[in-house]
């Protein structure tokens, strides 16, 4: 069987637009070209990668001419890692994009008539604005061409995954998404971890003793440390030691063993070994219990922008019951309730619908029911005639958007009104699509959670018919 001839070099490609998913978009030959880290404007010589009959990838090999509109990056990984694609990007240009993106899919996929689209409401920090980071040991950094090249041996590893590669980190050395003392605590296990000669993990045969660190900073100051390894040793009980003498600012330190093949932790214990067992989020008054598990808005600051706008979407009155579906840890539910005569709040996982119940129990709070389970067995009609029918329902699901026997239940139940919260406008639109036979669309109001990336949250207002 022979070998696959190497697709050609496309030069002098102007760049039009950015498309879904962040990647920047060109026509060339009559085809629709998608490349990478480019911005329009810009005019570059492509590799092509990919060839079907629809369209065409690619990456940009050279930037023959720099666009007007191109920036440059503050972070020096800028490239390696696979966030802040758009960091070459002003701002501004970020959320004109994002809104055209909001815009284009609910009216393309969903095919709905369009009230005006409110102004995306931008982030007031556009830097150290995360509130939760997690970063892969690797036992061999990731090389450059060139450090191959020159035949220089890899270092162990403390960062994050290459884009699109599972077994390749590179060494970070400064990121600029969330505030200190993250890179601080990050610099610091590594550097006490190479000086005690401790296993990094190697990433394809899972041997090693450190897995993953994790650092969660909160507004209110505090901050949770969880440190996942293979197994607890006295080197990583050295390891802890040295994090809580080094920075008496963590108020949570747990580690967590895991000698699973992947990296998830929410089915794995938690061994607090220093400080209590949570940090506390702050809004409008309102505290928030944040768990080594539990869910919370990336961007704190901007989470409080979104919920407002849920809330005002919601217009509530104080008489209505509201359900508040893939209610999460309940912040939403919790948020909305001193404006609500009762929200019922409900949620896949137990755990969350725990810290939901908690959340309520501390802040005095007492007009709010939650309950475990899917979404499309528990709306069901036996449970609203348990319940009460709502006058208002709250929608938040994750990416994938709404199971369609849970948007055949609401448009049965037939609330007055509903707010959906979504973090991809296009099963959003397609979401909407299935509810146009009941509601119309009155407000769209997008939020950019996520500066320098192509992600938007999209919130909408509807209205019965």
């Amino acid at each position: 069987m022979g070998r696959r001839a190497k697709l050609p070099i496309i030069e002098g490609v102007t760049i039009e637009s950015l498309a879904a998913e962040g990647k920047a978009l060109a026509r060339v030959e009559g085809k629709v070209l998608f490349v990478p880290m480019a911005v329009p404007g810009d005019v570059v010589d492509v590799q092509l990668t990919r060839r079907r009959s629809s369209h065409m990838e690619g990456q940009v090999v050279a930037l023959r001419q720099p666009s007007p509109l191109r920036v440059a990056p503050v972070c020096s990984h800028f490239g390696l890692c696979g966030g802040c694609k758009w960091q070459h990007l002003p701002y501004a240009e970020q959320l004109r994009f994002k809104q055209q993106q909001v815009e284009d899919q609910l009216r393309r996929i969903g095919g709905l008539s369009l009230p005006p689209i409110s102004p995306i409401i931008g982030s007031e920090r556009t830097e150290r604005y995360r509130n939760k980071l997690e970063f892969t040991f690797a036992n061999a950094r990731w090389l450059t061409a060139e450090e191959m090249r020159d035949g220089v041996e890899p270092t162990p590893a403390l960062g994050y995954h290459i884009s699109g590669r599972f077994d390749r980190v590179f060494d970070l050395e400064q990121c600029l998404l969330q505030p200190e003392p993250s890179n601080a605590i990050r610099l610091a296990v590594r550097a006490y971890a190479l000086e005690h000669g401790m296993g990094f993990m190697d990433l394809r045969t899972k041997q090693g003793t450190l897995r993953n660190l994790i650092v969660r900073t909160a507004s209110t100051g505090d901050v949770m440390v969880i440190l996942a390894v293979t197994e607890f040793s006295p080197e990583v009980k050295g390891l802890l030691e040295h994090i809580v003498a080094k920075f008496p600012q963590v108020t949570s330190l747990f580690y967590v063993v895991n000698t699973k093949l992947n990296d998830t932790l929410n089915d794995l214990n938690m061994v607090l070994f220093h400080g209590i067992d949570h940090i506390v989020e702050q809004m409008e008054g309102i505290r928030f219990r944040v768990g080594p598990k539990s869910f919370y808005q990336t961007n704190s600051q901007q989470a409080y922008e979104l919920y407002k706008v849920v809330r005002d979407f919601a217009q509530l009155t104080g008489n209505e019951l509201v359900y508040d579906l893939y209610t999460g840890t309940g912040t939403i539910a919790n948020f909305v309730s001193a404006k609500a005569k009762r929200v019922v709040g409900i949620e896949y996982v137990p755990e969350a619908i725990d810290d939901a119940r908690l959340n309520s129990s501390i802040n005095g709070i007492t007009n709010t029911q939650f309950f475990a389970g899917d979404m499309k067995d528990m709306l069901t009609p036996d449970f609203m005639s348990q319940h009460g029918l709502p006058q208002v329902v709250i929608l938040d699901p994750p990416r994938a958007g709404v199971h369609p026997d849970v948007i055949r239940a609401l448009l049965g139940a037939k609330p007055e009104r509903m707010v959906y919260v979504s973090c991809n406008p296009a099963t959003q639109a397609r979401d909407l699509a299935m509810l146009a036979e009941g509601y119309r669309v009155e407000r769209v109001q997008p939020v950019d959670m996520f500066p320098h990336t192509h992600h938007v949250e999209n919130v909408v207002q509807l209205l019965r018919l």
